[in-house]
């Protein structure tokens, strides 16, 4: 590496990760922000804190960059135009986009680093973000009971304090007991009380001195029925104990979150919009099996049978989730045997140790020429059994079947067997077409029986449920064609911020050697406008993708599109060391303009 090129990377170095910090700490106190009332209050320990800011500032790094970039190049290369230390390598004959070339390496080895962070780990950080938010939202608040005021957040209980002496002693108290759901009616007054922790702070011990505890039934039936029991009880020490459970932050398993977008990888994203289209596809191929069912007319003759591009697309997707389904099975059967045999091995080995009788009995049954002479207790065992077999089920050794009794048939009896008049069989027999007389009292059923109003009451409720149908499945095909939309925009969000560092890097370099100001004034003011202007082209192009207006392509990269000209623009007009911040360079230009039109009106004249 040569001295000027060490010199260009060494003063964007310092201005890079120094505008890092700041850039990311601004955007870590605008997200915690959002998060203010349900992160802060429920008495955290300080590494919990630590752990939630740490994901944080990972999590939002990939947004970080690009404006790091934008403002670094440009304080870099302002501060080398405002020394003449620019104008000095030029004139050395080196040219400008040989300056850049050491930043220019920088930023590209940085856009890989911001890719690889997107796909790797900015999704495994996402999923501890998510989880541990979950977890302290479902925390309840720290438990802190305020003078004079009732206190709600022991589940059952509203308590009141008049006075604290410390955060142990307490005066005058006041405990209403909701554990029976049926309102104020066990009432609990103290004269003092001890509050104590106890069990790692999962329960509390509340000791109450010197006071009275009031407890009335429940009316069940009616004002009829006899005046409901009251009790009243003085005590001059009462022991209450508390749970605490809700207080204290429980961690959910990860797994939970495993089906949200922001904590996949492209690999996983692209598993997802598979299973999306077949989704898709199987309520299409379905919805046209069923509706020839609603078309009884047209479906006696004809067949409504699902396009043949949306039947491949079936049959490719069933077969990829049998593949899955095979695979998987072939996995767990394949523990299940390891398992299976690994358990064997070592009941064997226990039962061969402990208990030698049973593995001589198996030896014994393994081995066919050891004889029942060598083992005259067995034989004798076998030889003294005998079995009682009682003579219903005894069987007949020559035919080899069980005697039973013989059942006779016994016929039908003729008043229930079914007659057909002759004359039915040889008319309709005869019958092949209907004749006129016959069609003559069919119309006249039709009409007088009022059947073409039902047909048509029948015929509307159909069509009103296929209607409804059709609207149904329009409906969930439009929400799984949105959220197929989305993986999209997540799928494409990993590599847009990654080239974002190197377009800001287009825009800020040039703009940098052109306006030829160093420091934090013109240039944090330049770089927060294009930062600006790049944040809303980039919401507005995925609101276009989500709402389907756009292409999920060209809506994730319509901010690069839009940004990378005026990069190539200003590094053009900085090569030519264009003037384009300069007051005296737009007062030329209007002179120029104006002698332009008076010499027009001159030659008019």
């Amino acid at each position: 590496m040569k001295k000027l090129d060490k010199l260009i990377l060494g003063s964007f170095i310092g201005p890079f990760f120094l505008t890092f910090v700041v850039v990311d700490f601004i955007l870590l106190t605008v997200n915690m922000l959002k998060y203010f009332d349900e992160i802060f209050g429920k008495g955290l320990g300080f590494m919990i804190y630590v752990e939630l800011i740490s994901y944080f500032v990972i999590s939002i790094s990939p947004m970080a960059f690009p404006l790091a970039v934008l403002l670094s190049s440009l304080m870099t290369f302002g501060n080398l135009g405002e020394h003449f230390e620019l104008t000095a390598i030029k004139a050395s004959g080196i040219s400008l986009l040989r300056a850049l070339r050491p930043i220019a390496v920088f930023v590209a080895v940085l856009t890989v680093f911001a890719y690889l962070s997107n796909n790797y780990l900015v999704p495994k950080v996402n999923l501890k973000t998510f989880s541990l938010l979950y977890d302290i939202r479902m925390k309840s608040p720290a438990l802190d009971i305020k003078e004079g005021v009732f206190y709600a957040g022991i589940p059952n209980y509203s308590i009141k304090v008049n006075k604290k002496l410390d955060d142990v002693r307490l005066r005058d108290i006041i405990i209403y007991d909701h554990s029976s759901g049926q309102g104020n009616i066990n009432v609990i007054l103290a004269d003092s009380g001890r509050m104590e922790p106890f069990f790692n702070d999962r329960y509390m011990r509340l000791t109450l001195y010197n006071g009275i505890s009031y407890k009335e039934s429940r009316a069940s039936r009616g004002i009829s029925e006899k005046p409901v029991d009251f009790s009243r009880t003085n005590f001059s020490e009462n022991e209450m104990i508390f749970n605490l459970e809700s207080f204290q932050l429980n961690r959910t398993p990860e797994d939970l979150w495993s089906t949200n977008r922001s904590i996949m990888n492209i690999a996983q994203l692209r598993q997802g919009l598979d299973s999306i289209a077949g989704e898709v596809n199987s309520i299409i191929y379905y919805n046209y099996l069923t509706t020839e069912t609603s078309y009884s007319f047209f479906g006696r003759n004809n067949k409504i049978k699902p396009p043949a591009d949306i039947t491949e697309r079936k049959s490719l997707y069933d077969s990829l989730r049998e593949e899955r389904k095979r695979v998987r099975e072939l996995t767990k059967s394949t523990l299940e045997q390891r398992d299976t045999t690994f358990k064997a091995a070592i009941s064997s080995q226990i039962d061969s140790t402990l208990f030698p009788m049973d593995s001589m009995a198996l030896a014994i049954k393994n081995d066919d020429n050891v004889g029942a002479e060598e083992f005259p207790i067995l034989d004798s065992i076998s030889t003294n059994l005998s079995f009682s077999v009682p003579k219903e089920v005894q069987m007949d050794t020559s035919a080899n079947i069980p005697l039973q009794k013989n059942i006779q048939e016994e016929p039908i009896a003729s008043d229930t067997a079914l007659i057909i008049p002759a004359s039915v069989v040889q008319v309709a027999s005869k019958i092949t077409e209907f004749t006129p007389e016959m069609k003559a009292r069919f119309d006249s059923l039709i009409q007088d029986g009022n059947y073409k109003t039902r047909a048509a009451t029948v015929a509307m409720n159909n069509a009103r449920t296929l209607k409804n149908n059709f609207s149904s499945k329009l409906g969930q095909i439009s929400n799984l064609e949105r959220e197929y939309r989305r993986f999209q925009i997540a799928w494409f969000q990993k590599y847009t911020t990654a080239v974002a560092c190197m377009v800001m890097f287009l825009i800020g370099a040039p703009l940098g050697a052109i306006i030829k100001k160093g420091g934090l004034g013109m240039p944090v003011l330049v770089s927060i406008i294009f930062f600006i202007v790049y944040y809303m082209l980039t919401i507005t192009g995925e609101k276009w993708a989500k709402e389907g207006v756009t292409d999920p392509l060209f809506g994730t990269w319509f901010s690069i599109i839009v940004l990378l000209p005026f990069g190539l623009f200003f590094l053009k007009q900085a090569r030519k060391d264009a003037r384009l911040f300069e007051v005296d360079y737009y007062l030329e230009f209007f002179k120029k303009m104006k002698l332009f039109f008076r010499r027009i009106l001159v030659k008019s004249h």
